[in-house]
């Protein structure tokens, strides 16, 4: 396997000419593999709906499935999303970066198309130096995990490389990322704050911050559904669907999410 298209970014003293790459090719409208706290994820430009669609191609899943936003800082937010309540602020400035999402109303002005998200917008800050040297170049990013849909999500650069590389010119390569927990999502489009997903952040931490509701128990597994989508915004009387991909899913998660 060729390892031309992996560039080596663990280093921030020597990774400047991999990000610029990278910075280049999402300009392009083409995809970028990166690391996040999580595993690794496929991103586009949030706002070019021909990459948004190719990174669903690359991935072999349909626009039913949307890929969650992954920004900067928590400074992004209020261009991104509207009507966002106190406690959903408070819970980003406890937590981002880290592994909470957070499911808003998009703001209805953005010129984007994330697929079929029926108005709502799922956000993340990911807790992953490279990831965030990026993305505070690039600006919002939609990120799903690095693998072809219903494999497991990719920990090495090399893995990923191996899923996606025919449609991926640059990979960077942070690293083994730490897999694991999955990020918790908070569906905050409703009259109350919704766990629909516990991962990395308990109900007690979220709760110290904000108002929660626990999530519902699970429901007994059929064996038919379709595979949920990574942090997938869902109508507003539904609850989100929480992410595939493996157990880490989030964008990146695992993505990256």
């Amino acid at each position: 396997m060729s390892l031309i298209r992996i560039k080596d970014a663990t280093d921030p003293g020597t990774w400047g000419p991999a990000l610029d790459e990278a910075v280049n090719v999402i300009g392009r409208g083409q995809l970028v593999v990166l690391p996040t706290d999580t595993v690794y994820g496929i991103a586009a430009d949030a706002f070019d709906p021909r990459a948004v669609q190719a990174l669903l191609d690359a991935k072999g899943r349909g626009r039913q499935m949307p890929p969650p936003v992954l920004i900067p800082d928590v400074r992004t937010l209020d261009g991104l999303a509207t009507e966002v309540p106190d406690g959903v602020r408070a819970l980003a400035d406890a937590f981002w970066p880290g592994g909470l999402t957070i499911i808003l109303r998009a703001q209805p002005s953005l010129a984007w198309d994330l697929g079929e998200t029926h108005g709502t917008v799922a956000l993340r800050v990911p807790d992953h130096r490279v990831a965030l040297a990026l993305l505070r170049r690039t600006g919002p990013l939609a990120v799903s995990s690095a693998n072809r849909t219903g494999r497991p999500a990719a920990t090495t650069a090399q893995e990923a490389y191996r899923q996606l590389g025919a449609h991926v010119p640059v990979v960077l390569d942070g690293g083994e990322a730490p897999g694991g927990v999955a990020s918790t999502i908070v569906d905050a489009t409703g009259d109350v704050l919704r766990v629909v997903r516990l991962g990395a952040i308990d109900l007690a931490a979220l709760a110290a911050v904000a108002p929660v509701m626990a999530p519902p128990p699970p429901a007994a597994p059929t064996g038919t559904a379709p595979a949920p989508s990574d942090h997938a915004p869902a109508p507003a009387d539904q609850a989100p669907a929480p992410p595939a991909d493996g157990a880490a899913a989030d964008t990146p998660e695992a993505p990256a999410r």
